[in-house]
């Protein structure tokens, strides 16, 4: 399973979870087929990422680690940044997204 934001979906990639907007309404299945066609729907509605079946995406934006990170770490980290953005609403993209990349970075800072 990847998560993978909408600029970097390919048509063919198959949803590994429902699409929903910021509403909740869904806009489609688990089990479908992209096509470019959906892209503007995601757009449309506010979708910033969606669960696609296959290997993760490469992160760009953020710096290669020599290796893994220590898992005793990242629950380290997770507890810290998730204390941290307690007050927000966790299933909002945005907040998802600034978690992960804070419990990764905060992760690789302290190893």
């Amino acid at each position: 399973m990847a998560v993978v934001q909408i600029d970097n979906l390919v048509p063919g990639m198959t949803l590994k979870r429902n699409v929903t907007d910021r509403s909740g309404r869904m806009l489609l299945p688990e089990g479908a087929t992209l096509d470019t066609k959906h892209f503007a729907i995601f757009r449309m509605w506010g979708v910033l990422e969606v669960e696609v079946a296959g290997e993760s995406e490469p992160e760009p934006d953020e710096p290669q680690q020599g290796g893994e990170v220590d898992p005793e770490l990242l629950a380290k980290a997770s507890v810290e940044v998730r204390r941290i953005f307690a007050y927000n609403d966790p299933e909002h993209p945005a907040i998802r997204e600034l978690t992960r990349i804070c419990i990764k970075r905060k992760a690789a800072h302290e190893a």
